[in-house]
């Protein structure tokens, strides 16, 4: 069956629409890509089998040396039977010791308990002098006192020394293979073995693990047998073999470099019996050897034939491969796309993600989950229905890119389950359902703020471009608390203004009532008429307003601009309603959600403030809190949760005190 991810440009809506409307009609697979190598980026754990990968490997590795001495043995066979053949007549000559000695190349043989016997030239020399008195012929004899002239000479001496070391050399045995990568950790049994013992020969023997310079030699030794137990790439000679038989096909031959700790970072799919690359991921080796490309179909991997193999069996392949791999690959017929920019996206997530969940996913290992509120660092849009991005602080413990839903396909699924969850509304009692949306347009009368504030209920969050801001030291943020009744931010905001009140101050409000003998203009209030009110109400220029006994109260942008100016902080408390209005000012707010603590704990605070409120009470403030943060969560800095009024305060503090010592992720429109 043919598997694979959606890669298309979102174009134009309709086809967009249709796309993902594909893509969501399709029935949910295990895997559409397999990932060739990575690590958990936070979702489910993956099956690895690497004990029996490790065995095959080493089993691969010890019939390559097992057929390597099978063919020198059989070369050395043919080169020097026709010798060997004429040594074994040789009849051993007495007072040599035995050796076997080829006159006619000079060599030294080992003898027959392999270990290598060199002849000395004393004894040579010896040799010859006794077998000259069992001459009797005078040609022999002269012969024979030629050769010891011969010996005695000092050039053939020096030639003999030499001949002895290089035989003596070139028939050492070969030093041992490991047995084991994992010495260090075999030590580390024996001692946790011998830790409690009496006897002094273990504990003698835990002592000498112990020392640095056999830790050190431990440690050499594992280092060693690591690269001793890697598999051996193959040969060129062998790759030129091997693509013969891919006569009809156009194949390519690459070799990447892949550290052991540093993932392929590559996914795969299956198209009939083809093993096809999917999708390059970044930070991997792949990406950076910039080799391997997306429609690449790989035929074999150091050797080991891919066509037909299934993609989780290409991951038990790969899963501990490291060193140089060698790919026989033939390349996509796809024109490729032009390399995308290495820009950067910091993005703030506004919906909770977890890939375990998500049945639409094109590799389930490679997804990233996240929170609502992490900064995510985006840094491949290639495709556009799943980017690949970092979580803000996780760069160094996450090798790879992980995927995450992108906005535009995010929005249209979560649209798509919108418009099926208003299909389903029906089904209810309409009457009830009227007179939930009714008491909540009463609550809107209430309490009026600009129109076009409200939450709207019908947009889809998904991401918030972010950049770093670090505030000027004569133009502070506004801070504002934000939580249902009863919850305390009233208390910390006062708390805050008269313990610093040189460093914290409150806007001034505007009402439309007269004056008091004892108010001051511009202390208390901002005396104006209702026509003026009303006409700043229609200009935008209120952040919150409301009508109480007929007259009319606000807040300003310009009351908030004032204390800025001033050099202080402005302290505000507001309705979740303004916040929307709020953020889109020039006034760059920090904006802190106070947040309930348990019903108990709840009752407890509010006890020590002589309330005694009913649990339908307790239950409705952490209900309001719960759906004050899921429709308005999103233009939260920071949360606060009020379990001890002493310790929330203090809490509050250091979050102030933190945007003067650190930058803080603002969206990047502010900026702009």
């Amino acid at each position: 069956m043919t598997t694979s991810h959606v890669n298309g440009h979102v174009a134009e809506d309709s086809d967009s629409e249709k796309r993902t409307a594909d893509l969501l009609a399709e029935e949910p697979q295990k895997h559409r890509e397999m990932a060739v190598d990575c690590p958990d980026l936070g979702t489910r754990a993956m099956p690895i089998r690497r004990s029996a990968q490790l065995e095959r490997i080493k089993q691969q590795q010890e019939d390559m040396r097992r057929r390597r001495e099978e063919e020198k043995k059989q070369e050395l066979d043919v080169n020097s039977s026709v010798r060997l053949k004429k040594l074994a007549q040789v009849f051993p000559k007495s007072g040599i010791d035995n050796p076997i000695f080829d006159t006619e190349e000079g060599l030294i043989l080992e003898s027959p308990g392999h270990a290598v016997k060199v002849l000395e030239i004393e004894h040579l020399l010896s040799s010859l002098k006794e077998i000259q008195h069992t001459l009797v012929d005078s040609q022999s004899q002269e012969d024979l006192h030629l050769l010891l002239q011969l010996v005695q000479n000092a050039d053939f001496r020096n030639a003999f020394k030499i001949h002895n070391a290089v035989a003596v050399h070139m028939n050492k045995a070969s030093p041992p293979y490991p047995l084991t990568p994992n010495l260090q950790e075999l030590a580390q049994e024996v001692q946790y073995l011998f830790k409690a013992t009496r006897l002094k020969e273990g504990q003698e023997l835990n002592s000498l693990l112990n020392g640095p310079h056999f830790q050190a030699l431990l440690l050499t030794h594992d280092k060693v047998a690591e690269q001793e137990m890697m598999p051996e790439p193959d040969s060129e000679d062998r790759f030129y073999d091997t693509i013969g038989k891919y006569v009809d096909e156009s194949v390519k031959i690459v070799r990447i470099e892949k550290a052991r700790d540093i993932p392929l970072g590559a996914t795969v799919r299956n198209e009939l019996d083809s093993v096809i690359i999917s999708r390059i991921v970044k930070g991997g080796a792949a990406e950076k050897s910039g080799l391997l490309h997306e429609g690449d179909e790989i035929l074999e991997i150091n050797g080991i034939e891919i066509r037909g193999k299934d993609v989780n069996e290409v991951f038990e392949l790969l899963a501990d491969m490291h060193g140089t791999l060698s790919f026989v690959l033939i390349p996509s017929q796809q024109a490729k796309p032009p390399p995308s920019k290495d820009t950067v996206v910091h993005v703030k997530a506004h919906f909770d993600y977890d890939p375990s969940d998500d049945p639409y996913v094109p590799c389930r290992e490679l997804g990233l989950s996240f929170q609502k509120g992490d900064i995510l660092h985006v840094i491949s849009q290639d495709d556009p229905n799943w980017w690949q991005a970092y979580r803000d602080g996780d760069e160094d413990n996450q090798p790879l890119a992980g995927l995450i839903p992108g906005k535009i396909f995010q929005q249209q699924r979560e649209a798509m389950k919108q418009t099926i969850e208003e299909d389903k509304e029906p089904e209810k009692s309409g009457k009830l359902w009227c007179a939930k949306k009714n008491k909540k347009k009463r609550k809107k009368i209430l309490y009026n703020a600009n129109k076009n504030d409200d939450y709207d209920n019908e947009e889809v969050l998904t991401y918030e471009e972010m950049s770093l801001y670090h505030q000027p030291a004569n133009r502070k943020r506004p801070v504002v608390l934000i939580g249902p009744q009863n919850c305390g931010q009233n208390e910390l905001r006062l708390r805050l203004m008269n313990s610093e009140a040189d460093r914290f101050a409150a806007a001034v409000p505007h009402t439309s009532r007269n004056r008091r003998d004892n108010e001051v203009t511009g202390r208390d209030y901002h005396f104006v008429s209702r026509q003026t009110f009303e006409a700043d109400i229609a200009a935008g220029k209120f952040i919150e307003f409301g009508e109480f006994e007929k007259n009319l109260y606000g807040t300003s942008i310009d009351s908030v601009r004032q204390v800025i100016n001033s050099g202080k902080i402005c302290l505000l408390s507001l309705h979740t309603q303004t916040l929307k209005m709020l953020r889109n000012s020039d006034l760059k707010p920090y904006i802190i959600f106070i947040a309930p603590p348990s019903q108990e704990r709840l009752r407890a605070l509010l006890a020590k403030e002589g309330r005694n409120p009913k649990p339908e009470e307790l239950r409705e403030i952490i209900e309001k809190a719960r759906e004050m943060e899921q429709n308005n969560g999103h233009y939260f800095d920071t949360a606060i949760v009020n379990t001890d009024l002493d310790k929330a305060y203090h809490e509050l503090l250091r979050l102030i005190n933190k945007l003067d010592t650190e930058p803080q992720w603002v969206p990047s429109s502010w900026l702009r």
